[in-house]
């Protein structure tokens, strides 16, 4: 375990200005991320007696083996350099205000000519008016259901839409009167606009006037003895009634304001937010997160507007922000951080009295219970984890728990389109973000399991170690070694957000342990962006898929490799024996044993990520053509070739000159397809050795 005095920067080092710091872990892993008035108070702090830190920040200073710091000119800055240093590094230590899941909104895409209605989650796309979020999408779609009969936008998807507009034939919407059908005609994309925009007004509040609107038209409808049409009208204003009470009325009308409330002990809080728009609930989230340091309620306010509004659109932000506490230090300047995303004046404040102040006692009150909530549920996870982790320990005899698994896992059909996994694990749940996968290349004269899967060990350390080597010479200066490094890709990230992001932090490290110029760089990561490397972290166990010849096979590997201080294991899927090298004989776990139950689940993770794989290269394999690794051939040209000839099989009767009369086909390229679909060598590419370009 690290002493903190073994990093401690000196009193006069650390300047004595707004900023923002970063400790780092042996490996070079950014594990927690603060902001300071003061960085040489606030860092002064971490270095007293462990025995007054809170809990977490006795773990997260024994945890890090340095810290590096940015200077700012004013707090504002300090506060969104602090948010995208954690939404670019995850620090472990840091409260993320932030969903387990995403919510769902309802979104009218205005930036298209004919917009459409339509549920989405995830970020947000410029030109789409959205509106909650809900807590579940099927309540967005009973209320879109009943605001169908008012508004009749289209909710079709593209294809469809262009499908009936080819056929003149609207879809079943557009019969029963729940779409204008603008696919076909009935109304103009300016007509069809307007009622998008309508739909958009109600939606936000604005559905007094739609509500008279109707009424009056009903009234004068049935004076004129229109009575089909008023009956018509009575259903609309039946529906837009309906659609009003979903959303309970909570506030006056056109008040636009999120509610939050925030229920803490000394090591989680619970947040609850109620999003409400034209004086109505649209929304509810709530979650629950761990604190890292002993903060107070302001602080905790702070950090939870920075992380929640941070990443949001501008017009995400409502003209009230109402919370249990206003923040310490920086109210003023949070009120204009959010001001300007919004794009106009934002009132930041604590309700005393009225409406909103019995508002604010109703989110309290929720997240008073899912704090208790989830004590209750969280115990008996959190429980389970540390006693699966504890007895992996005790059954194979490791000095401490293993916090990091890496498995790894083969996949091949009859030896061919070979490929292997590697899936992460850490304090027992999985991490995608450091999921890695193989394609194997079979250097060992082989592609069976053990052969395949020492090439892969034997890659994943390799390049561990190469980097490890690459981030030491380039502190002096060699770029040589780091341009062989990534010229070689071993692995590809999973489809999942990848460990190695690109670009650079903002603001450059200011003087300090492991910031100075010059310093020693740890070495899992890179110096030049000081963002970990992709094998940066070493894992405390290693699982293979397999019994004794798959062990033995990765034995081999890691001490080809020189590594020594990694544990490994196999797990056998028949009997679910765990496999340790050298021994003549399984370990058996009890059936029972949580430890088992956790490789069965890493194990199972890893086939699971390994099959995808696999069955994506398969499929590519099976569907590749005879014209792919055609020189001067790509997938444009290749593209016109086959609408030229209409199938491989007449272009394969094609003459030379028959080809280059394609357009953007020379007669070099013209002459490789010919060759290669005759079965011939390509001819060579002919070179200007003046200017280095190919000739056609």
């Amino acid at each position: 375990m690290p002493d903190p005095a073994t990093y401690r920067p000196a009193p006069g080092e650390v300047p004595d200005e707004p900023g923002v710091y970063r400790f780092r872990d042996p490996s070079g892993r950014v594990i927690y991320v603060g902001k300071a008035k003061s960085l040489r108070q606030r860092l002064a702090n971490y270095f007293q007696d462990l025995s007054a830190l809170h809990p977490r920040t006795m773990a997260m200073v024994t945890t890090a083996a340095g810290v590096e710091w940015t200077v700012v000119a004013t707090e504002v800055e300090a506060l969104q350099l602090e948010y995208s240093w954690i939404k670019e590094f995850d620090p472990r230590f840091n409260v993320k205000y932030r969903d387990d899941k995403s919510y769902p909104y309802l979104a009218v895409t205005m930036g298209e000519e004919v917009p459409r209605v339509q549920v989405m989650r995830g970020a947000k796309r410029k030109g789409t008016r959205y509106f909650g979020p809900y807590t579940h999408a099927w309540a967005i779609r009973e209320t879109v259901d009943l605001l169908l009969r008012v508004f009749p936008v289209r909710t079709c998807s593209t294809g469809v839409y262009r499908r009936a507009a080819q056929t003149g034939r609207p879809c079943l919407l557009g019969y029963i009167d729940k779409c204008s059908a603008p696919c076909v005609g009935r109304v103009s994309a300016e007509e069809h606009r307007a009622l998008a925009a309508d739909l958009c007004d109600f939606v936000a509040g604005n559905t007094a006037r739609f509500v008279r609107r109707t009424e009056q038209e009903m009234r004068a409808a049935a004076a004129e003895l229109d009575f089909e049409r008023a009956a018509r009208l009575r259903d609309d204003l039946g529906a837009l009634t309906r659609a009003l009470e979903k959303s309970a009325v909570v506030l006056p009308d056109a008040t636009d304001a999120d509610v939050f409330a925030v229920a803490d002990d000394e090591l989680e809080a619970a947040v609850q937010v109620f999003h409400v728009r034209g004086g109505r609930v649209r929304g509810q989230r709530g979650w629950v997160v761990e604190k890292v340091e002993d903060v107070g309620p302001a602080e905790l306010v702070e950090q939870l507007l920075l992380q929640v509004y941070g990443g949001e659109s501008g017009e995400s932000v409502p003209r009230e922000v109402l919370v249990p506490h206003l923040p310490a230090t920086v109210e003023t300047d949070v009120e204009d951080w959010l001001s300007e995303l919004r794009g106009s004046r934002v009132d930041l404040r604590v309700p005393q009295r009225g409406d909103k102040r019995a508002l604010m006692e109703t989110v309290q009150r929720n997240a008073t219970q899912a704090l208790a909530l989830h004590k209750t549920r969280r115990a008996g996870d959190l429980t389970t984890r540390s006693q699966a982790l504890a007895e992996l320990q005790e059954a194979l005899g490791l000095d401490e728990a293993p916090l990091r698994i890496e498995c790894f896992d083969v996949s091949h059909t009859q030896e061919t389109n070979v490929v292997a996994s590697m899936v992460v694990f850490e304090d027992g749940l999985p991490k995608k973000a450091d999921y890695r996968r193989f394609a194997v290349r079979g250097d060992e004269g082989g592609v069976d399991d053990t052969r395949a899967m020492r090439e892969v060990l034997t890659r994943r350390f390799r390049r561990a170690r190469a980097e490890e080597d690459a981030g030491a010479l380039l502190v002096a200066g060699d770029a040589e070694l780091e341009a062989e490094l990534e010229a070689e890709p071993d692995a590809e990230p999973d489809g999942e957000p990848a460990g190695d992001a690109d670009g650079d932090a903002d603001g450059e490290p200011g003087g300090g342990a492991g910031g100075e110029a010059g310093a020693r760089v740890p070495a899992g990561v890179d110096p030049e962006t000081g963002r970990p490397r992709r094998f940066a972290y070493a894992p405390n166990l290693v699982v293979v898929d397999g019994g004794r010849p798959q062990v033995d096979a990765a034995a081999r590997a890691l001490a080809d490799a020189g590594v020594v201080d990694v544990a490994l294991c196999g797990l056998a899927k028949r009997l679910e024996e765990v496999w340790l090298p050298g021994e003549e004989h399984p370990l058996v776990l009890p059936r029972t044993s949580q430890g088992l139950f956790l490789l069965q689940r890493v194990r199972d993770e890893a086939h699971r990520f390994a099959i995808t794989y696999h069955r994506s290269r398969r499929s590519r394999a099976m569907t590749s053509s005879a014209l792919d690794g055609v020189p001067g051939l790509g997938q444009t040209r290749r593209a016109a070739l086959l609408k030229h000839f209409g199938s491989v099989k007449k272009l394969r009767a094609a003459s030379v000159e028959e080809v280059a009369a394609v357009p953007g086909v020379g007669p070099r390229t013209a002459a490789a397809v010919v060759a290669a679909l005759a079965g011939a060598p390509a001819p060579e590419p002919a070179v200007n050795t003046a200017t280095g370009e190919l000739v056609e």
